[in-house]
């Protein structure tokens, strides 16, 4: 979730009212936004 917090902005109460499928979506989002070249650490 926290993941999800840093790079939407959004609260634990935002995050508390989804469904595991949600999250796990959102997680998915975050990872792309997050990095979306797909690079890791040290590539």
């Amino acid at each position: 979730m926290a993941d999800i917090a840093f790079v939407f902005h959004w609260s634990p109460d935002a995050l508390d009212a989804l469904s595991i499928h949600d999250l796990m979506q959102w997680r998915a989002r975050a990872a792309r936004r997050h990095n979306p070249e797909g690079k890791t650490r040290g590539s």
